[in-house]
């Protein structure tokens, strides 16, 4: 059984920051293409992130500018740093490794509100 497990989740007001960290078995890390999708009540999952085993990296337009999304191949983890947060940034986050086969962590809340 593969786990991916997320954290650094929590409650935020708007403008404010928050790091989440996904630690992903090193024998996925270094051959998968490493996401973050995130779903928010009443909405389908959506991307967010990757980022390729070679560090190319892709947003959505909804964070481009805000977000960034980074791996260490030395502690096989992969952030997202998402900055200047909006109340529409509200969602579950879930951190995602896909290779033509696909997994994913729990999921860790985020809240943006004051």
């Amino acid at each position: 059984q593969v786990q991916l497990v997320e954290s650094g989740g929590g409650l935020v007001q708007p403008g404010g920051s928050l790091r989440l960290s996904c630690a992903v078995p090193g024998s996925i890390f270094r051959l998968y293409r490493m996401g973050w999708y995130r779903q928010a009540p009443g909405k389908q999952r959506e991307l967010v992130a990757d980022i390729s085993t070679v560090g190319r990296t892709n947003y959505a337009d909804s964070v481009e500018g805000r977000f960034t999304i980074s791996r260490d191949n030395a502690k096989n983890t992969v952030y997202l740093q998402m900055n200047s947060l909006k109340p529409e940034d509200t969602a579950v986050y879930y951190c995602n490794a896909y290779r033509g086969d696909m997994y994913w962590g729990q999921g860790t809340q985020v809240t943006v509100s004051s």
